[in-house]
């Protein structure tokens, strides 16, 4: 199909979404919604390539040519969690089922709507006002499993072949209660420490011949919630921590346990890292093992440091589009859990927006079609934006 030909139909973002939400894409299987993407897009004009990599599917598509003009990108997922308790679900969770302005299904807003939505966007803006440039989309399938060969291949793949975006949108719902709300222009970071307690088993009615692990886990837990990491900086809000879980594992009521485990996750501003946390976490374990007699070993996870894009360029051409298309001002904001950003950052500079989060994950999961159509228009607006300065 001709890239400049203007009396095709627009492209229906809420169609595509229906299509979307009929693939049974649940981490890590594709479902076939890459490729029904990669289709759309293909017949569109953009250049796709298949970036699979550890049996997850990805996709990289590309409307205009390499290295001419500036870039502009779209990071999404297609890949959903799981839909729990079928039976809980009013409408089969990948039906799409339209119920007045809603849609419902499993990833109906985190997030193929959003994919929908620019796919539909960036079709419709090269078709009609084809721009001196490239219009990108990195599209995963890995973003709600351990998203170690989702993104990171893409941008992986990107960094070998030369490929480039000069800026990009994730469309990760983004705001709280209405469309407009709000842009994320950061992340906080995200630590998960998994602490052992070792003592010695023995009876409970001779606590003096075992060393009882369960006071030592509780004094640890105690000194690491207590801390105060910080008040919070310009852009983050306070950093948290949260003890997650103390497991056990003891069935008998007269019998003092050898070891116990303890898990804490933490979300940290950029007074942090990973590394200044993971030193901190330490110390105090060993603080703790010390005065207590027991052994305590720990492991960590980093799902990401946290990140900030400064207000400016970006910020303002996707804000300024929100408020053009939505009548609301957004307000910029890091919070919230982690997203595929945190590795598009290190290649350009990166802001989120997308739908209405609140019910994302949930049992009948649903989005208003009416923000679909509106999403569309503000993609398509910042792409038009975006290559006119």
């Amino acid at each position: 199909m001709s890239q400049d030909s203007v009396d095709l139909a627009p492209v229906d973002p809420v169609a595509l979404t229906a299509d979307l939400i009929r693939c049974n894409s649940v981490t890590p299987l594709d479902g076939g919604a890459l490729v029904l993407l990669e289709a759309v897009l293909s017949e569109a004009g953009f250049i796709c390539t298949r970036v699979d990599r550890g049996g997850i599917a990805n996709l990289y598509a590309r409307w205009g040519v390499r290295g001419n003009g500036k870039a502009f990108g779209f990071n999404g997922h297609t890949d959903v969690v799981p839909i729990g308790d079928e039976a809980a679900w009013t409408f089969p969770p990948f039906g799409a089922q339209v119920e007045g302005d809603w849609m419902y299904g499993r990833g109906a807003t985190d997030m193929k709507s959003g994919v929908a939505a620019f796919a539909a966007a960036a079709i419709d803006f090269v078709r009609n006002t084809p721009p001196d440039g490239a219009v990108i989309l990195a599209i995963t399938g890995d973003e709600e499993g351990e998203s170690t060969d989702g993104t990171i291949a893409l941008l992986d793949w990107m960094a070998e072949t030369g490929e480039r975006m000069d800026a990009c949108i994730v469309g990760e719902p983004t705001c709280p209660e209405h469309m407009g709300d709000m842009i994320k222009i950061g992340r906080r970071g995200a630590l998960t420490a998994f602490f052992e307690v070792i003592g010695k088993q023995g009876h409970s009615a001779y606590p003096h011949k075992a060393l009882n692990p369960m006071p030592a886990v509780a004094l640890l837990g105690h000194r690491l919630s207590a801390h105060v990491l910080d008040e919070g900086t310009d852009h983050f809000d306070a950093s948290t921590l949260a003890i997650t879980t103390i497991d056990t594992g003891n069935p008998a009521n007269n019998v003092i346990p050898a070891r116990t485990k303890m898990t804490v996750n933490l979300r940290f501003n950029d007074l942090h890292s990973g590394d200044s946390l993971t030193g901190w976490l330490r110390a105090e374990a060993d603080r703790v093992a010390a005065e207590t007699g027991t052994k305590i070993t720990m492991t960590t996870k980093l799902s990401g440091e946290s990140f900030l894009t400064p207000p400016g360029d970006l910020s303002d051409l996707v804000g300024k589009a929100v408020e053009a298309e939505t009548g609301r001002k957004p307000v910029l904001s890091t919070t919230g859990g982690t997203s595929d950003a945190r590795f598009v950052k290190t290649h350009c500079p990166v802001v989120e927006f997308g739908l209405v989060g609140h019910r994302m994950h949930q049992v009948d999961e649903r989005v208003r079609i009416s923000d679909i159509v509106e999403l569309k228009r503000v993609y398509g607006r910042v792409l038009s934006n975006y290559f006119e300065t």
